[in-house]
């Protein structure tokens, strides 16, 4: 497969060019790679009106994944703004009003697009007890809810894989949505790889109407390096127009690096990268395996994700991380409960075996009793978008009762809200913003 972006990028490099354009490095520096980073000078297209080496490598990405796929270099955050951009539409096309149904555990990008284009919103918690990064809903409950709804939603927007592993049936949520006759969107950032697996676990080859997903999680990609991904009954929507869409919200110059990456990576997926995951999804499995003999408890049902219950062996998540970092290990993500990590093809044999031993070496302690928090449900006092625009004061959380939440500022990793802007916080969703040590909100003036 061609690559046309990396291939005009060493061509103008190797002209040895006088660049009297942008960036200002001019193709020098100290990093190493700034010869090959360049905007949008004559023959390097431009990704939002894209008809040359970006259209070509777009096209060469959306043969790879089966249906119309665009580039962002702003990850899946800019895609899934886009999607609920093109879901407007499709609803003001149908006489609809913008109204979506979705999974509590949504990262704060949606909550952004909500507010952004004053969507309404109604929740889907999960039937068993999770805490706020998961949110396991079935098409059962999908099917209830919407059965007992006198207004339809245009969609129903969920999170698959969601931060801590866990894969959703899309497959049979998406015939409850055709169903009911609304749209299914899924947020799929942690799931790029999913197309590759023997049997495909991607949301639009299961009957997803639109999906992201983030290259640089999973794939050989640079950070920020995502993918936004159309289904045919939205591709063939005359209104939707998903460059318009993703410019909208994007910067108007994005990165040629990233597009380059974007690029490479396609040649590597068209080529054998299908039997190299089937390789390495074997080989976690092998060290899941290892862990549990170990005595150590999982979570999660994603391939290419360990997850574990740290305190089933003794430990906060916290404390396992702090462990792994003093013996050169660093994981994705750590709190009081969890630890993630994120396997590639790019781990190596050693690899595995070093971060075998090291937890191997940890001795077990008693289990800690005390259980995360389960996601608080919560009224809301005003839209999304309301709350977002208020003038706002910051308040210890322990002032915060009664108050209408403006914004959580959470960092990401997880970038999953406990609580949605708009809503009214209770004592006991403090508790949980305590637990979490979280210390102040933003509240509604």
């Amino acid at each position: 497969m061609k690559t046309p972006i990396i291939d005009f990028l060493k061509k103008y490099d190797g002209q040895k060019p006088l660049r009297l354009h942008m960036p200002g490095h001019k193709g020098k520096g100290r990093l190493g790679f700034e010869n090959l980073d360049l905007t949008e000078i004559s023959g390097a297209d431009s990704l939002f009106s894209a008809s040359g080496i970006i259209a070509e490598s777009e096209r060469n990405a959306s043969d790879i994944f089966g249906v119309k796929t665009y580039y962002s270099t702003e990850g899946s955050s800019l895609a899934i703004r886009a999607m609920l951009y093109l879901c407007y539409k499709y609803a003001k096309s149908k006489g609809q009003k913008p109204f979506i149904l979705a999974g509590r555990n949504a990262h704060k990008s949606f909550i952004s697009a909500l507010g952004l284009l004053d969507f309404k919103v109604k929740w889907l918690y999960s039937s068993k007890k999770d805490g706020y990064l998961s949110c396991k809903i079935t098409a059962s409950q999908i099917d209830k809810r919407l059965s007992k709804l006198k207004q339809k939603p245009v969609a129903v927007y969920l999170t698959s894989p969601d931060y801590l592993g866990n894969i959703l049936d899309i497959k049979s949520v998406s015939k409850v949505c055709k169903k009911h006759g609304v749209l299914l969107l899924v947020d799929s950032a942690h799931g790029s790889y999913l197309k590759f697996l023997k049997e495909s676990l991607f949301p639009t080859d299961l009957g997803a109407d639109m999906c992201c997903s983030s290259a640089h999680k999973t794939l050989p990609v640079l950070t920020g390096g995502a993918y936004l991904h159309l289904g045919k009954e939205i591709e063939n929507c005359e209104i939707c127009d998903a460059k318009f869409a993703l410019s909208l919200f994007a910067s108007t110059s994005p990165s040629y690096l990233i597009m380059a990456s974007l690029d490479e990576a396609n040649a590597e997926l068209n080529g054998d990268y299908a039997k190299i995951l089937q390789d390495t999804v074997k080989r976690v499995e092998v060290l899941k395996k290892s862990l549990k003999k170990g005595g150590y408890k999982l979570l999660s049902n994603e391939p290419l994700k360990v997850t574990v219950l740290a305190k089933e062996y003794g430990y906060k998540g916290t404390e396992l991380s702090a462990i792994l970092e003093n013996n050169g290990v660093f994981c994705e993500f750590s709190d009081a409960d969890f630890l993630v990590m994120m396997f590639t093809a790019d781990i190596t044999e050693s690899d595995y075996e070093r971060l075998e031993k090291v937890f191997l070496s940890i001795p077990k302690k008693s289990v800690i009793k005390e259980k995360p928090p389960v996601a608080v449900r919560l009224k809301a006092k005003t839209s999304v978008k309301n709350a977002i625009f208020s003038l706002s004061e910051t308040l210890p959380v322990e002032k915060c009762e009664g108050r209408v939440l403006c914004s959580l500022n959470l960092s990401c990793p997880p970038a999953v809200q406990i609580i949605c802007s708009g809503e009214i916080i209770t004592k006991k969703a403090i508790e949980v913003l305590k637990y979490y040590q979280i210390k102040q909100c933003d509240v509604v003036k």
